[in-house]
């Protein structure tokens, strides 16, 4: 079963007193870009976090965003920094002295200065963030993976349909091919008929002609690959596994042989079923963009 790469999942979990969020957001993008944004308390888990989304998530552009919230006994409190403090106040009071100033120089004002009052976060013991963070990621990712199957699963039977309608077009012109050097040597057999008075021409070089342009316009071993090639986009479609890039591959394959065929064929009716095929392999091309 096919995964898309655009998927969206949250997740939460409480702790001791800790509460995480985990939002993961993933399109599409040719190979695993990952990118993690957590809390500055969580930074020491960044590498294990980044290596479990590697694991699961082959192909992507990934984005984690990791919050928490403190409750109970675990807020954070804030702290008097007496030496910055004492530090302003003698600034302040030396400016007055100086320059004379009058005016109070106020608790409130010296703690409305920058740094004086911090907030200290609570010390939480790693164990629990990485307990928390994990248990909010998992439930994150669940819903992320259910997204992105629903849609492998939308995108599947779009390109099955489509699939189905190149091998339609293709047997369309594996039929009219036979008949275009054969319509071609009537073509070419009429016209000298009707030249032959007082013209002498070679039966063996008209044979010859015929044969220069049979293989001309042959298209044979064109079929015979696409059909190899659509074989095994078909095989890919049941895998379990990520397949995207292969498919991908698989398509540049395909539209390789369909130009070909368009080249080689010499006919209007065959270049318009051509056109219409690469047409649709367009369509495929886009939706194998957004598989993993």
């Amino acid at each position: 079963m096919l995964n898309s790469m655009t998927g969206y999942g949250k997740g939460e979990a409480e702790c001791d007193g800790l509460t995480v969020t985990v939002e993961i957001k993933t399109v599409n993008h040719r190979y695993a870009d990952i990118s993690v944004k957590l809390p500055r308390s969580f930074m020491s888990l960044e590498n294990v976090l980044r290596k479990h989304v590697a694991k699961v998530l082959k192909r992507g552009k990934i984005d984690v965003y990791v919050n928490y919230e403190l409750t109970g006994g675990s807020q954070a409190a804030p702290q008097l920094n007496v030496e910055l403090a004492v530090a302003y106040q003698k600034i302040l009071l030396g400016m007055q002295k100086d320059l004379g100033l009058t005016g109070e120089v106020s608790a409130e004002y010296i703690a409305g200065q920058r740094d004086v009052i911090q907030v200290k976060e609570a010390d939480l013991e790693e164990e629990v963030l990485q307990k928390c963070l994990f248990s909010a990621f998992e439930k994150g990712l669940e819903q992320l993976l259910t997204m992105r199957k629903a849609e492998g699963k939308e995108t599947q039977s779009d390109l099955e349909s489509r699939l189905q309608t190149a091998e339609q077009m293709l047997t369309q012109v594996v039929a009219r091919a036979p008949q275009v050097p054969l319509e071609w040597q009537d073509k070419l057999t009429e016209r000298l008929a009707r030249l032959q008075q007082g013209i002498d021409w070679d039966p063996q070089r008209v044979a010859q002609e015929i044969a220069i342009f049979t293989d001309r316009c042959d298209i044979s071993e064109e079929i015979a690959r696409f059909k190899s090639h659509m074989i095994q986009f078909r095989t890919l479609l049941k895998e379990d596994e990520p397949v995207g890039r292969r498919m991908d591959f698989l398509v540049q394959e395909l539209n390789r042989e369909v130009n070909t065929m368009g080249s080689k064929s010499n006919d209007a009716e065959l270049t318009n079923a051509v056109v219409a095929m690469k047409s649709e392999f367009e369509k495929i091309r886009e939706q194998v963009q957004n598989i993993e």
